[in-house]
């Protein structure tokens, strides 16, 4: 076992694991940070999605030893974001297994796109499974997310 400092939510945190751990292993066992969530372990579903350097990365199939000069953010590090608050207001989530990872595509899309269209949305999300089937809902609560970004009430 090896101690790597991860920048997580705007903090460094030490874990003491072997250097080809899952990056979201040391997220969920070692910091104890559950919001990115296992479904798949390959990358595919989207559950654990979380920003890696501001983008949308899967944290599933990134190693600890390749982590460690990068920024982190998980959903706990986000704030009363406007995505947050779209998702409340909408009431999008059903089970809610696979929100975190949609809310963290959402935030990563809208920094890129503040105005998304369909087609940059669904491209977005595409690879982000929601088991309950609730993408109408989610693609409402993105243009949501982006109006209420943009200052509109």
């Amino acid at each position: 076992m090896s101690r790597y400092r991860l920048h997580v939510n705007g903090k460094r945190r030490a874990v003491d694991v072997p250097g080809d751990t899952p990056l979201l292993w040391a997220l969920r066992e070692e910091l104890g940070l559950t919001g990115p969530r296992y479904g798949c372990g390959v990358g595919a579903c989207g559950a654990c999605v979380s920003l890696i350097n501001g983008r949308a990365g899967r944290p599933c199939v990134q190693r600890v030893d390749e982590s460690e000069n990068d920024s982190i953010t998980t959903i706990e590090g986000l704030n009363r974001h406007p995505v947050q608050q779209a998702w409340v207001e909408l009431d999008v989530a059903q089970c809610g297994y696979c929100q975190p990872g949609q809310i963290m595509t959402t935030v990563a899309l809208l920094a890129r796109h503040p105005d998304p269209s369909d087609a940059q949305i669904d491209e977005a999300l595409r690879d982000n499974v929601c088991r309950c089937g609730t993408y109408p809902r989610i693609r409402a609560a993105v243009r949501r997310a982006a109006a209420l970004a943009r200052g509109r009430k």
